[in-house]
């Protein structure tokens, strides 16, 4: 998780939560801020629920982080229990792109701004503000990295983040936008890792016993590319086929200065906050 990402996020919230627009010392009383992200045991999410706790600490909130581990139903209780605990503010990193509209709705109705990072929803004009990584940029650079190692020619596989994640299409389709451009590169398989590693693992092992010949492996993130690692250490294939992250973890850094990871992809930050009036108010 980049800090920047959430220092901007949470400056937006300074701006907008009720009580917290005049000044940083009116802040200091600007009440309970409820952080809501995905899966801790991911080390993006955990450093996201911990930036975040700590800068809304420095701005004078008091934070409250808690998961909802990609489940929508966890996701609408953890909303009902910021509204019942008269949430100042919610940052989420939202489960669904589709199933968490109606907890920001939720939230929303109970005039409680609601600020999304990491991941979007698919309705627009709900939260203040939705703050992503720029994804496809990412994965074109990522992808343009990987053809340096793997050389132009030679067959490959894809591991993908979870479906209900537009940012795991989004990252595919930006490999695909440069991939396609050589045509001696040839997909023969891919694998849903729904983002985790011990599915990067098994879904590795799959993709390997029925594409024994591939020379390379793109993942959509960190954590199914060091599974990916794993299983091909375990196969004795990691010294001829190549793979590359994207997150930039400090486990997927230690991996690239250890020459068993061949890159990952530092997020990019892209910023897209709807502006408001300094004027306080209620949404």
């Amino acid at each position: 998780m980049s800090k920047n990402k959430l220092l901007l996020m949470l400056a937006a919230v300074a701006l907008i939560a009720p009580g917290a627009f005049v000044a940083p010392a009116v802040a200091a009383q600007g009440g309970l801020m409820s952080i809501i992200v995905n899966d801790p045991s991911n080390p993006y999410w955990l450093t996201e629920g911990n930036v975040a706790a700590a800068e809304a600490k420095k701005l004078g909130y008091k934070p409250n982080v808690s998961a909802s581990k990609g489940d929508t139903n966890t996701e609408s209780n953890l909303i009902d229990t910021a509204i019942t605990n008269r949430s100042v503010a919610i940052i989420l990193d939202p489960a669904n792109a589709s199933g968490s509209v109606g907890a920001v709705k939720k939230a929303i109705a109970a005039h409680i701004p609601v600020f999304l990072v990491n991941a979007e929803i698919n309705q627009e004009g709900l939260a203040k503000a939705q703050l992503v990584s720029n994804n496809a940029q990412g994965a074109a650079l990522g992808a343009q990295q990987w053809v340096r190692v793997v050389g132009q020619k030679g067959n490959y596989v894809e591991l993908l983040g979870s479906p209900s994640d537009n940012n795991a299409a989004t990252r595919s389709n930006g490999y695909k936008t440069v991939l396609s451009q050589y045509p001696g590169l040839i997909k023969v398989g891919s694998q849903v890792a729904n983002w985790d590693r011990t599915q990067g693992h098994d879904k590795m092992q799959n993709l390997l016993q029925a594409h024994p010949d591939i020379i390379g492996v793109i993942s959509g993130n960190d954590e199914m590319a060091l599974g990916a690692i794993a299983a091909l250490k375990e196969a004795g294939k990691l010294s001829s086929i190549k793979v590359g992250g994207f997150d930039g973890s400090p486990d997927a850094v230690a991996a690239v200065k250890s020459g068993e990871m061949a890159y990952t992809v530092l997020q990019p930050v892209a910023v897209s906050p709807r502006r408001r009036s300094r004027k306080r108010t209620r949404s």
